[in-house]
């Protein structure tokens, strides 16, 4: 912690356990850019960060100059500016691949998750999002990652959601053929990366010290 005064980095407004914010943490840890870490309450977001995020959800990115307020371009806008593990090293279906969980998969994983508030059939809601987890799998069949021996953007962008689909109804993930998708979550649910992203900040409020991430 370092005195709220003190600090001209980037503040980047987060929410732990947002799949959103996720990768957006995990996009600017690998560039390692320091930032200050903001921890938001989502039921009860501090004026701040309204005032900031256009859309008034996290991740929110304040360059000082101008703020970037999708994850996906925060996770572009750091590794533009450094890539030591090579994740924009990819083909351009990448791209074509996390715009299909950005869509698709994640509406269906949505009105999955939270049928009740959707009105919608969970059940063939979890089918639908299980269409794209068996074409992942598929890519996955002969390589550790989405797009060869090392992961990328997509595999970064992408696997936050389909944890979070798993762990949905964890008994029938597990019980799914698709092993190969099943390795590659397990593999990054316990990377030192992912872990690294996932330890508890205080919720901040306007006057407190500074959370340095990385």
């Amino acid at each position: 912690m370092i005195d709220a005064t003190q600090s001209s980095l980037p503040v980047l407004y987060s929410f732990r356990r947002c799949p959103y914010a996720m990768r957006a943490r995990l996009a600017v840890q690998s560039a390692g850019i320091k930032c200050e870490l903001r921890e938001i309450l989502l039921r009860d977001k501090a004026p701040e960060f309204l005032e900031k995020s256009p859309s008034a959800t996290v991740p929110c990115l304040d360059l000082g100059d101008r703020v970037i307020d999708e994850s996906l371009d925060i996770m572009l806008w750091a590794l533009g500016e450094n890539d030591p593990e090579n994740l924009l090293r990819m083909p351009q279906d990448g791209f074509d691949l996390i715009a299909e969980s950005d869509g698709p998969f994640k509406t269906a994983l949505d009105r999955y998750k939270y049928s009740t508030r959707y009105g919608s059939d969970a059940l063939d809601e979890r089918a639908t999002g299980a269409e794209f987890l068996f074409e992942i799998n598929g890519m996955l069949a002969d390589q550790p990652y989405l797009y060869g021996t090392s992961p990328t953007l997509a595999d970064m962008a992408i696997a936050p959601f389909v944890r979070q689909f798993a762990n949905t109804d964890k008994g029938w993930f597990d019980d799914q053929p698709w092993l190969a998708l099943r390795d590659w979550l397990d593999r990054f649910i316990n990377s030192q990366q992912f872990q690294s992203i996932m330890q508890k900040y205080p919720v901040w409020k306007a006057g407190d010290d500074i959370t340095i991430f990385p």
